[in-house]
C-alpha cells in the first residue's frame, strides 16, 4: 500500500495553527462583549434544554437516540417498507411508535422513495413533524440526508442543483467556491425540511485503492482538506442547515468499504494526527454541529480491535475530550457490515452508547434495538445520566437549529428554491473551475473548431449519452456513441477500434470504480487499443483521477471528478477551448506498481 507522502512546509504550519488560532479566538470571544453574550445564550439553550429534558419518560429519552428511514413520498402514504422494518403502514405511524429523535431521507434506489419531488418533499417533511408535535414530548424531529454533491453519495437529483463533489472543489483550490457549494446544496435542503446533512467528508484520501471513499474526499493533504472542511462547514451553517464530518477518526487509508467488511487503519497516532485529524479538528473550529463515527478499527488508538464507533477510547477519550468537541456525535449507519457484522442488533446500539455516540443512524431490527438500550438504561448497564447527556446534547441541537419554534416549511418556497436559476448558474461556474487536464501529448487539446465525426465511447450509457450530446451540439460537429459498459467484453472493445477508424477523434469516458474487483483493467485496455489505431484519443475520468495509472501513454486525459451534466458539459468545453482548464490535481497519482509517482499533487495543465 503507498504510504502517505509528508505534509510540506506550509501545509504543517497551517495544520499546526489551527489550533491555536482556534483557541485564540475563543479567548478573545469570551472576553469580548458579543463572547459573553454567546455564552449567555449557550447557558439559555441549555436551560431550555433540561426543561424538556425533566418533563420526559424514559421511553421519549430513549426515541431521541434513533435515526430511522421511512417508505413513502407522504406520511399518511402506507407503504410495504414500513410494515416490513417496523410493523406499521405509515411513516407519522413510524414516529408515533418509536417518537424517534430523527429521520434520514433516501431516494428510490434504496426503496424509501422520499425526495423525488420537491413540494412532496416539504410536504412529507411537514407531515413528520406534524406527527412528532402531537405526541410524547412533542420535540420536532432532526430531519437528515446524505447529500455529498458530486455523483458518488447523493440523495437529491434535478431539480435540485448538481454540484461538485469534494474532490472536484479541491481541484479547484477555491474555498470561497467550496463555501458558496455548501451554501447552495444548504439552502435547498433546508427549504425542503431537511435541518441535517450528513457532509462534508472531512477524511483524507492516502489510498488510490479506497473504495469507498476516493472523490468524496478533498483530497490526500491534510491541510487543504483542513482548509475545505471548514469552509464546507461555514457554508452549511450560512444555507441554514446543520453539517456532519465524516467519518471519524478517518477513512481515508482503507481498502476495505465498511458497507461490506471492517476496515483496518493501522496509523501510527503520529500519522493519524499529520494526516487523518486536521480536517477533523478545523470543523470542530469552524463550529460544526455533528461528528460521525466511522465503522474502522484503529489499532494505534484502541488495540481491543472494536470499530471506533463502539470504542469509548475513541469517541469519548479522542473526540469529546482531547478534542474538545461538545456537539452531537453520530454513529454511521448500523446496518452496515462493518458494524452489523460483529455486533448483533441488540449489542450494536447499546456498545455505541457506552462509547459515548449521541443519536444511532439506521439501527437494525428498530424494535430489539429500542427495547435493548431501554434494558440497558433500567438495568443500570447505560446509567441514566449518561442517557440524559445525550438526550441533552439532542435538544440543544434542535433549539439552536431553531426546530423547536419553527419545524415547518413553506411548499412553496420550496419549489422555488430548489434548483433555482441562480444556482444552477452558480453551480455551473464553480464546476467549470474544476475541469484537470492531466495530460495533452502534443498539444492535441484544445480541438479546432473545424468540421469532424468523433466517437463517443467508453462507460456510461447516460454519460456518453450526455457527452455527445454536448459535443453534436457544437457547429460542424457530428457525434456517434458506442457505450462499452463497465467491464467491456473483447467483442466491443473490437467494435470501438472498428469504429474508431470511421470517425475523426474518439472521447472515451472512465470510471474503474465502477469495474469492481475487475478495477478497471478492461477498460483500460480500451483505452490502449483506441490509442493504437493513431486516431486522436481523449480519455475523461468521471470519478477517480487515478484511472490513467492503467494507460499511462493516453494522448488526452481530463478529470472531472463526476459524471453529473454540469461536470460533463464543462469537460465538453474544456475539449474545445471554450474554457481553459484550471484545475489541478489534489492527489498524487502513482505508478500502477506504487514505486513511483505518474503525477504529482498540484498538477494539471492548461491551454
Amino acid at each position: 500500500m503507498p504510504q502517505p507522502a509528508p505534509p510540506s512546509r506550509r501545509q504543517a504550519l497551517a495544520t499546526g495553527l489551527l489550533g491555536a488560532t482556534a483557541a485564540l479566538t475563543a479567548s478573545a470571544a469570551l472576553a469580548s462583549p458579543a463572547g459573553a453574550a454567546r455564552v449567555d445564550r449557550s447557558r439559555g439553550v441549555r436551560a431550555r434544554a433540561r426543561a424538556v429534558l425533566r418533563r420526559m419518560s424514559l421511553e421519549e429519552k430513549v426515541g431521541q437516540l434513533f435515526v430511522v428511514e421511512v417508505y413513502g413520498r407522504s406520511a399518511d402514504e402506507p407503504a410495504a417498507g414500513n410494515r416490513a422494518l417496523y410493523g406499521v403502514d405509515t411513516p407519522a405511524e413510524v414516529i408515533a411508535k418509536y417518537l424517534p429523535g430523527g429521520v434520514i431521507y433516501f431516494d428510490a434506489r434504496r426503496g424509501p422513495d422520499n425526495v423525488s419531488d420537491p413540494r412532496l418533499t416539504a410536504r412529507l417533511s411537514n407531515g413528520l413533524q406534524r406527527a412528532a408535535r402531537t405526541r410524547g414530548a412533542r420535540v420536532p424531529l432532526l430531519i437528515s440526508v446524505d447529500q455529498e454533491g458530486g455523483s458518488v453519495v447523493y440523495r437529491l437529483t434535478e431539480p435540485a442543483t448538481l454540484l461538485p463533489g469534494n474532490m472536484a472543489l479541491a481541484a479547484g483550490r477555491s474555498a470561497a467556491d467550496t463555501r458558496r457549494s455548501a451554501e447552495i446544496l444548504a439552502r435547498e435542503l433546508a427549504a425542503l425540511g431537511i435541518t441535517q446533512n450528513y457532509a462534508p467528508v472531512a477524511d483524507v484520501n492516502v489510498n488510490p485503492a479506497n473504495p469507498v471513499i476516493g472523490v468524496r474526499s478533498f483530497g490526500s493533504d491534510p491541510g487543504l482538506c483542513a482548509e475545505l472542511t471548514a469552509a464546507s462547514v461555514r457554508g452549511h451553517h450560512r444555507g441554514g442547515t446543520a453539517s456532519a464530518a465524516k467519518h471519524f477518526p478517518g477513512h481515508g487509508d482503507t481498502d476495505t468499504d465498511s458497507h461490506t467488511g471492517l476496515p483496518r487503519i493501522d496509523h501510527t497516532r503520529e500519522e493519524l494526527d499529520r494526516i487523518d485529524l486536521p480536517p477533523f479538528r478545523a470543523a470542530v473550529a469552524a463550529g460544526v454541529d455533528t461528528i460521525m463515527t466511522a465503522h474502522i478499527v484503529v489499532p494505534s488508538l484502541d488495540p481491543s480491535g472494536v470499530p471506533a464507533t463502539m470504542s469509548h477510547p475513541i469517541v469519548t477519550g479522542l473526540l469529546r475530550e482531547e478534542l474538545g468537541f461538545d456537539g452531537l456525535i453520530v454513529t454511521d449507519a448500523l446496518d452496515m457490515r462493518g458494524a452489523a457484522g460483529q455486533f448483533p442488533p441488540d449489542v450494536a446500539p447499546v456498545r455505541a452508547l457506552q462509547a459515548g455516540c449521541d443519536q444511532l443512524v439506521l439501527a437494525p431490527e428498530t424494535d430489539t434495538a429500542h427495547g435493548a438500550v431501554l434494558a440497558a438504561v433500567r438495568g443500570g448497564e447505560i446509567p441514566l445520566s449518561r442517557l440524559d447527556a445525550s438526550v441533552e446534547r439532542i435538544l440543544v441541537h434542535k433549539i439552536r437549529r431553531g426546530l423547536l419554534a419553527h419545524p415547518y416549511v413553506d411548499e412553496e418556497r420550496a419549489v422555488r428554491a430548489v434548483g433555482s436559476a441562480r444556482h444552477r448558474a452558480d453551480a455551473q461556474a464553480i464546476t467549470d473551475r474544476t475541469v484537470t487536464l492531466v495530460r495533452n501529448h502534443g498539444g492535441l487539446l484544445p480541438l479546432s473548431p473545424a468540421a469532424r465525426s468523433v466517437l463517443v465511447t467508453g462507460w456510461g450509457t447516460e454519460t456518453t449519452r450526455t457527452l455527445a450530446d454536448a459535443v453534436a451540439d457544437r457547429p460542424g460537429q457530428t457525434a456517434t456513441v458506442l457505450e462499452t459498459a463497465a467491464v467491456p467484453a473483447d467483442s466491443l472493445i473490437a467494435a470501438a477500434v472498428s469504429a474508431a477508424a470511421d470517425h475523426d477523434a474518439v472521447l472515451v469516458s472512465v470510471n474503474a470504480a465502477a469495474a469492481g474487483s475487475e478495477q478497471g483493467a478492461a477498460q483500460a485496455a480500451l483505452v490502449r487499443a483506441l490509442t493504437d489505431t493513431g486516431r486522436p484519443v481523449v480519455a475523461l475520468a468521471v470519478r477517480n483521477p487515478y484511472d490513467i495509472r492503467r494507460f499511462p501513454g493516453v494522448p488526452a486525459y481530463l478529470a472531472t471528478y463526476s459524471y453529473g451534466a454540469p461536470s460533463l458539459r464543462a469537460a465538453v468545453r474544456a475539449l474545445y477551448g471554450d474554457l481553459s482548464p484550471t484545475g489541478k490535481l489534489p492527489v498524487t497519482i502513482p505508478t500502477l506498481d506504487a514505486t513511483g509517482t505518474l503525477h504529482p499533487f498540484g498538477h494539471g495543465l492548461t491551454y
